[in-house]
């Protein structure tokens, strides 16, 4: 037996750290299913979220290609042991799943397995998923058609690779599988009333803000009409200002369709959502809003968001408060993370005042953001000189 209690649990600890530092479900259950693969030195490990209608809600592999899952087909039905791991909550081990009655076949592209271990990963009497792992690469016993002296049945020809203390190993990791992945559901769901209540508060804003504008550009309008006949200069310069006021008024509804539009991070990654949103801000304002990105690379996800989010409240600001000419956003490598920096020559403000005033222009929520994910926020101005705000985030 390769892994004793001397390097088991080491590697089990290694594993619990790289899960605690995933937010994202679907980050949480590759870490698993890594760890785990690494871990038992198996071939292949999977892990299957179920869903309620006989399916997988989700369904995570490692030791197979992108190229070779797609040709393996649909994802798996609950049945044979998958099914039994998820109905009786019971450990699975096995010399040679193929030889189990409840094997069912897999389809043609399917990988060759033979020795298998899976176990349930349950949050109390919840069953969360079916962790699972196949072909052990090392300290197999030599077959004799005995059961190996560990409690593993196998046929003679083919040894059980997976032992007693490789189950024991594996079960400390489902159970702190299993924390890992009800953080991560909590964080989505919390994440999700968050950005509902974003939208509702940026629905007000608008609501206040347009609404203010339209009403005066209405009063501006009827004393332009009144103005008409008796004094046609005067009406003019009211008809340039209902101009004016509805180019304003256009403003705000661009930025707030901006920020009420789901971010395209998945699809496009942080830099070209960025440059994005920045390029049509930069069109919707008449501030000159710029972006450069230096050797960015790809960050754990809940923080690209929070570095998204954060720089949206900082050009709101910008845009909006401070009569700034000029807005600069930049987004460069930081040690293994990364530092965006926005930055605008307006009007600044006195970071004292505002923090006795109870005025926060956000910066509680960007802290909480920035900290949320492990970050540091910083946050300098002075009246008269513009205001410069700095988000760190470690990476991953």
């Amino acid at each position: 037996m390769t892994n004793g209690p001397g390097a088991g649990i080491p590697a089990v600890s290694s594993a619990i750290l790289a899960m605690s530092r995933h937010l994202e479900v679907r980050d949480v259950l590759k870490t698993i299913v890594a760890s785990a693969r690494e871990l038992l030195d198996a071939e292949y490990a999977a892990l299957g979220v179920p869903d309620d209608h006989g399916g997988f809600a989700q369904f995570v592999v490692d030791g197979i290609s992108d190229e070779e899952w797609k040709a393996i087909g649909p994802l798996p039905r609950q049945h044979g042991i998958l099914a039994a791991m998820l109905h009786s909550a019971t450990p699975e081990r096995l010399a040679d799943v193929r030889a189990d009655p409840r094997f069912g076949g897999w389809p043609a592209a399917h990988p060759d397995m033979s020795d298998f271990i899976g176990l349930p990963v349950a949050d109390g009497d919840e069953i969360l998923g079916a962790l699972f792992l196949a072909n052990k690469r090392r300290d197999k016993p030599s077959a004799s058609g005995s059961s190996g002296g560990d409690g593993c049945p196998f046929t003679a020809g083919d040894g059980c690779g997976f032992t007693e203390e490789d189950e024991r190993l594996l079960g400390i990791l489902a159970e702190h599988a299993a924390i890992a992945l009800t953080n991560a559901r909590l964080y989505e769901r919390s994440r999700e009333l968050t950005i509902a209540g974003e939208r509702a508060r940026l629905a007000h804003e608008l609501h206040d803000a347009v609404a203010q504008k339209l009403f005066s550009l209405r009063l501006t309008a009827q004393a332009a009409t009144a103005l008409v006949d008796r004094d046609p200069a005067r009406a003019k310069g009211e008809l340039h200002q209902v101009a004016l006021l509805a180019a304003e008024a256009a403003d705000e509804l661009r930025a707030a369709v901006i920020e009420l539009r789901p971010a395209a991070l998945d699809e496009d990654g942080l830099v070209a959502t960025l440059r994005s949103q920045v390029q049509v801000l930069d069109r919707a304002h008449t501030a000159c809003v710029t972006f450069e990105a230096h050797g960015v690379r790809v960050l754990p996800s809940a923080q690209e968001e929070a570095l998204l989010r954060v720089a949206q409240e900082a050009l709101h600001n910008a845009l909006r408060h401070s009569g700034a000419g000029h807005v600069a956003v930049t987004l460069a490598r930081y040690g293994q993370g990364a530092l965006l920096r926005i930055a605008d020559d307006g009007r600044g403000f006195d970071t004292r005042a505002v923090r006795r005033a109870g005025r926060h222009l956000g910066l509680v929520s960007m802290r909480d953001r920035a900290g949320s994910v492990g970050g540091k926020l910083t946050v300098e101005s002075e009246p008269g000189k513009g205001t410069t705000v700095k988000m760190e985030v470690p990476g991953g």
